[in-house]
């Protein structure tokens, strides 16, 4: 048998599901209502339902307990009431530092912090049960905002940052410098399917977990911890979720572990799904950032050195919010080559909702600083922003003269670079030159509508920072009859990852994919398997089956040759029958004869991503396996009386590597920059003085819709190939396309300036919603009348 890191296991065994447009797995259920989500399932008899007693304060000592424990069960239809005196074991849902209790312990630091789990008999009576609790607490003064944690010197870890070369000296000798500051908000994930679990006991103590969660894994270890179970007492089980965004990554155990506690307790199936209103007061957010910057830069706008102080609100606890900050100044550069950086970074502790993972993961705001550069460098020069951009891309050092030109500030080479490429062919399929000029003379005859365009890349890195989590695992069964079960330890969101798992492995033994089922994440399948997250699913996952497939060709090849008369390494799988010898001999036959031959048509694959050496502590190393690039130009139109803006159009080539599923990709391309568009201009967490979230449903969060989409969004892959042996040479398209999004933004900006003819630099914070465009409009028409 072959090692599990054998990369011959990542070369296709027969060619026929690569780069093929197939429908999601799931689609026909989708779209009849048949796809079953843990609240379809149905409910065994005795199932209780439970609620969450939520803090009203941002900061408080909670009194005794912090409730009414004979009250609340006084209440109709009350079974039981939980707070964290009940819990046996370890009381925590942070991921990495255990500093995050999953019902709060003697104090409560942010508004809708989980203080207690109400049992009922219904979910209407836990629900009024809990709403009707009245929290035990004594106030305290709350750290809200960002400036106030800095003033506080409030931080949930010390500051890191990086140096390369000497930015302060760079800046003073050169041309032209600025200053400014880039912010951008947070974003909630608004995944269509809210948190949910349904915890089911087990004879002897076991648990069952059907949970809504990117990371089961963590949820199935927290449980455990939590319960005085081992691990292999606890299973957790998804098949699908409505949606993730990252917000089912770690928050997902908040919930999980509170019906866990509930069931274990009552010996009863207890299932907690939470509404859209306590789902957004409870869970955390993108991480909201204010960073401050001076650049300084030559006359056709190449930065020579940047001074960057980036901050951001982590929230109370550390969660995610360590590598989302570190990834961030990994991002930091974009696709530019900076050759004098000075970067520090700094982690606020605020009483919010703690900031968690979300798609791109700290990357699109590290590139949203250095794009306020680009784009505040061509305003002063008064010069065309792509050509800013491009005068600053990473350069190959035999062109460039530098031999630094195509390397990070953190360090590594990059290997792979097509972002030139990728920009030349967006910039040319949009006419971007054409539409430049056409937006000019648009703008020369409208006094009060005005347009902008902008065309932005991006580089994106791929692989956790966490070295230890780049690793997956898959399980294959092979039946009788042929037909294959394949497990892996990815779970499916909506992306299409097992339509894709499913493609790798009928690839690697040869078949149409309608001889694989790919079934429901189980952790008791596939151990101690990794978050779906970090654009990683497809990439270790399927490298973990293509490894699998091929233990299983060699398995099969001397079972097919004795059939075939034929030596073994004669064999090839294709077309769903083995062949060799001139002679072939279907898949089926073949199945039955290694089952009657007792032939193991069970086995399990391993992948370890390779390369990875990265220091953490000082943010130096090769962080990413690879990079994925991108390019998109937005188009948009404004009303310089009332802030009001459509998108016009958009193109984007994107760099998928040699596609698994194009179709796929090409869904997950528009849904990213989608995405990210809805952050950078419409989507705002507003909270009042006493740090409560005021926008906490659909009613008062905007989330982009099919109305603001335009009729010209082409997106097109750019054609490559992964320098690196991933599946199929594919590259991860999960994360990289949300950034594509910040050409929304800086197309916006755009149209900001033009309303003042270009005369004076422009303000505009993160997201654009009209009014902050009004105001910018208005502040940069006065600052060009007194100009004047």
């Amino acid at each position: 048998m072959n090692a599990p890191q054998d990369l011959r296991s990542l070369l296709p065994a027969s060619g026929v599901q690569q780069g093929t447009d197939q429908i999601h797995e799931s689609a026909h259920l989708h779209v009849t209502g048949e796809a079953a989500y843990i609240d379809d399932m149905p409910e065994l008899a005795g199932t209780l339902y439970a609620a969450l007693i939520k803090s009203p304060v941002a900061h408080g000592e909670l009194v005794g307990e912090g409730i009414d424990r004979a009250a609340i069960l006084r209440e109709h239809g009350v079974v039981a009431v939980y707070t964290a005196a009940d819990i046996p074991g370890e009381n925590n849902c942070g991921p990495i530092v255990h500093d995050d209790s999953f019902l709060a312990a003697g104090k409560v630091e942010f508004v809708g912090q989980a203080v207690a789990v109400v049992v009922a008999r219904s979910i209407l009576y836990a629900r009024e049960a809990a709403a009707k609790a009245e929290v035990l607490v004594k106030a305290l003064t709350p750290v809200l905002t960002i400036d106030e944690a800095m003033a506080a010197n409030s931080f949930i870890m010390p500051p890191k940052g990086f140096n390369r070369g000497d930015a302060s000296a760079a800046i003073a000798s050169a041309p032209h410098r600025l200053s400014g500051r880039a912010v951008s908000g947070q974003q909630e994930q608004f995944y269509l399917e809210g948190q949910i679990t349904y915890a089911v006991p087990r004879e002897d103590g076991q648990l069952t977990l059907y949970c809504s969660t990117q990371h089961p894994d963590g949820n199935q270890r927290e449980a455990a911890a939590a319960l005085n179970l081992s691990t292999k007492d606890v299973e957790v089980i998804c098949r699908r979720m409505g949606g993730g965004f990252g917000g089912k990554e770690g928050n997902a155990s908040i919930f999980s572990q509170s019906a866990a506690l509930a069931a274990h307790k009552l010996k009863r199936p207890v299932k907690l799904r939470v509404n859209r209103d306590d789902d957004m007061m409870i869970t955390g957010k993108r991480h909201d950032f204010q960073s401050d910057y001076t650049v300084g830069f030559d006359e056709q706008g190449r930065i020579l050195g940047a001074d960057i102080v980036m901050a951001s609100r982590c929230g109370y606890s550390t969660d995610y919010s360590g590598p989302v900050n570190d990834r961030a100044c990994l991002h930091i550069d974009n696709s530019y080559y900076i050759p004098n950086l000075k970067l520090v970074s700094h982690r606020c502790k605020t009483n919010t909702q703690s900031g968690t993972a979300f798609r791109g993961f700290g990357g699109p705001q590290g590139m949203f600083v250095v794009e306020n550069m680009m784009a505040a460098i061509a305003e002063h020069l008064k010069l065309d922003p792509l050509d800013v951009r491009k005068r600053n891309l990473y350069t190959d050092p035999a062109i460039s003269g530098d031999p630094n030109s195509m390397t990070t500030p953190y360090g590594q080479a990059i290997e792979d670079w097509v972002g030139d490429q990728v920009m030349a062919q967006v910039e040319q399929q949009a006419d971007y030159a054409a539409r430049r000029q056409a937006v000019a003379a648009f703008n020369a005859q409208s006094k009060t509508r005005k347009r902008g365009v902008a065309l932005v890349p991006l580089k994106f890195g791929i692989s956790f920072t966490a070295t230890h989590l780049n690793q997956g695992g898959a399980l294959l069964n092979i039946y009788m009859d042929g037909s294959v079960s394949c497990n892996h330890g990815g779970t499916e969101m909506g992306q299409g990852l097992n339509t894709k798992m499913a493609q790798v492995c009928a690839d690697g033994l040869g078949l149409d994919t309608s001889w694989v089922r790919v079934t429901a994440t189980d952790s008791q399948k596939v151990p101690n398997a990794s978050a779906t997250s970090a654009s990683s699913g497809a990439d270790i996952n399927g490298a973990a089956i293509m490894n699998a497939t091929l233990q299983m060709r060699e398995r099969l090849q001397p079972v097919a040759a004795r059939m075939l008369n034929c030596a073994p390494e004669d064999v090839s799988f294709a077309n769903n029958a083995a062949h060799g010898g001139g002679r072939s001999v279907a898949w089926a036959d073949l199945c039955k004869q290694a089952y009657m031959d007792r032939v193991g048509l069970s086995v399990t694959g391993f992948y370890m991503t390779p390369e990875i050496k990265y220091d953490f502590m000082t943010l130096q190393g090769k962080a990413f396996y690879y990079y994925c690039y991108g390019a998109a130009v937005s188009e948009v139109e404004i009303d310089t009386r009332t802030g009001e803006w459509w998108l016009k159009a958009v193109d984007i080539v994107h760099d998928a590597g040699r596609s698994i599923n194009p179709a796929l990709d090409k869904g997950q391309i528009e849904g990213a920059y989608v995405q990210g568009m809805g952050w950078l201009t419409m989507e705002e967490c507003i909270w009042n003085p006493q740090g409560k979230l005021l926008t906490h449903g659909p009613s008062t969060y905007k989330i982009p819709v099919a109305g603001d989409i335009p009729e010209h969004f082409e997106v097109s892959l750019f054609e490559n190939q992964n320098l690196k042996p991933t599946p199929f040479r594919s590259k991860a398209v999960g994360e990289p396309p949300l950034m594509l999004g910040l050409s929304a933004f800086f197309a916006l900006r755009d149209a900001v300036g033009a309303s003042a003819q270009h005369q004076v630099p422009v303000q505009l914070d993160a997201p654009a919603t009209p009014e902050r465009i009004l105001l910018a409009c208005e502040r940069a028409k006065a600052a060009a009348a007194a100009r004047a």
